[in-house]
């Protein structure tokens, strides 16, 4: 038997709203599992309590917010400390080093 070729082979059946909702995978399962640790681990992260969510939202949120911010100006103090500590000895030494090396070009 022979096909002509106006023939198209038959489009499969498009599949409705619902059946695209429940049609879950094994790895749509595991991505969700692993999104949920991480979350947890940040929520952890800035002393979230699960139950604080569920009570109080936006006070958890606005706590988690005020923490970040916390630990974000501690962790900039820290790094300016230690730049400023270390610029007391490089920037010297590379002012010494720019100048030998211009005397050095005649």
């Amino acid at each position: 038997m022979t096909q002509t070729p106006d023939a198209t082979p038959p489009t499969p059946a498009r599949r409705t709203f619902w059946q695209r909702l429940v049609a879950i995978r094994p790895s749509d399962i595991v991505l969700l599992l692993v999104l949920c640790v991480i979350v947890g681990l940040v929520l952890a992260a800035f002393r979230i309590d699960p139950a604080d969510l569920w009570v109080d939202f936006f006070g958890a949120v606005g706590r988690a917010w005020s923490a970040f911010f916390d630990s974000l100006g501690s962790t900039l103090r820290w790094a300016v400390q230690y730049l400023l500590l270390g610029a007391v000895i490089v920037v010297p030494i590379w002012i010494a080093w720019r100048l030998i090396k211009a005397f050095s070009r005649r």
